[in-house]
């Protein structure tokens, strides 16, 4: 008989165990990988449309101007 009893029965959860923690080690980092990719490009994404957001004020004020100064001069006509 065994010294311990239920030996095998330890010894396979313990290894069982230890993969299941390999495993979720490895899904984990890349998991994280693939966030610290994406939080990468999404922050890429979001400072070219806001310079585009920023050109689109700058000519919709630019325009703006440019109707009221043709009103002005329209009325002084």
């Amino acid at each position: 008989m065994c010294a311990v009893p239920y030996l095998s029965t330890v010894l396979i959860v313990a290894v069982g165990l230890a993969l299941g923690l390999a495993v979720l080690a490895a899904v984990g980092i890349r998991v994280f990988r693939s966030l610290r990719r994406f939080a990468s490009t999404s922050r890429l994404v979001n400072d070219q449309v806001g310079d585009d957001v920023g050109l689109l004020k700058a000519r919709s004020a630019a325009l703006r101007v440019a109707v009221d100064q043709r009103r002005r001069t329209a009325r002084d006509r």
